[in-house]
């Protein structure tokens, strides 16, 4: 991997990590459209510059990060909703991890989950149109957890992380602005467990080359996600999801086709 291939896929990392379009499954396209060899280190990678997207709803939202040291005891029930929440993936993502890791290779469930998953983006709006959950506080832990399972799905590439805990979050009756913000509070605990862990395993046979990529990603990464957050919270409040059910069809409809016609491997 070169640093050019590197900051591209950082920045599509980093545009798709919050929208509902999966960045696990773009990146995957990206790096087999960009000739890039699947191997341990591309997979560590493609897990690792998540750091920067993690970042950057770290600093958006600091003022809600740092809650239990202004509000006390209120404050650190926000943190304790977010680790009921994150309970389902670090325990299905540690006893499912191989199967996980297989997956990474497939363009073709990729191109499957695309065309799922925008088909019921298409029409989340009618089906969950009751929010009388307008705030952090009127989550339940047991909704927190049930929200939690939602992104479980996010573990199958295509399925986006982001659209998995929103619209898990609007199946708990949560306005649009709040689940998606839950759904950036709860990716900070899930990719920081998920990239801790898999750099931990990987960092041994990282070269000073490696490193360097990972540094380089995770900044671009972290930039371009700031921009991502606020146009993505923005245009979810005025027009909901349908533009992104849409892309999602559209985009697993080309991908199938590049599988068919020999583009792209399965």
């Amino acid at each position: 991997m070169t640093v050019v291939e590197a900051i591209i896929i950082a920045i599509v990392e980093g545009i798709t990590e919050f929208l509902p379009i999966s960045s696990t499954g773009h990146m995957i396209i990206t790096e087999k459209l960009l000739g890039i060899a699947s191997n341990d280190f591309t997979k560590l990678f493609t897990v690792g510059i998540q750091l920067g997207a993690i970042l950057a709803v770290v600093v958006l939202y600091w003022k809600k990060f740092m809650t239990p040291f202004s509000q006390g005891k209120k404050g650190w029930l926000f943190y304790l909703k977010l680790i009921v929440a994150v309970l389902p993936a670090l325990g299905l993502g540690f006893l499912f991890e191989d199967r996980i890791d297989a997956l990474l290779d497939s363009s073709l469930t990729v191109a499957i989950t695309m065309i799922g998953g925008g088909i019921i983006l298409l029409f989340i709006d009618t089906v969950f149109n009751h929010h009388p959950v307008v705030t952090e506080e009127q989550i339940s832990y047991p909704s927190a957890f049930k929200i939690g399972l939602w992104q479980c799905l996010a573990m199958i590439p295509g399925v986006s992380r982001s659209a998995a805990s929103i619209i898990g979050g609007m199946q708990q009756k949560l306005t649009r602005k709040l689940a998606a913000e839950f759904s950036f509070f709860l990716a900070v605990p899930t990719m920081a467990a998920a990239t801790g862990y898999k750099l931990l395993k990987g960092y041994d046979r990282l070269s000073t080359g490696d490193l360097k990529l990972f540094a380089i990603g995770n900044i671009v990464a972290f930039i371009v996600a700031l921009l991502a957050i606020k146009f993505f919270i923005g245009y979810l409040q005025r027009h909901g999801f349908r533009l992104f059910g849409y892309y999602r069809i559209i985009g697993g409809i080309l991908l199938l086709i590049l599988l068919a016609t020999g583009y792209l491997k399965a």
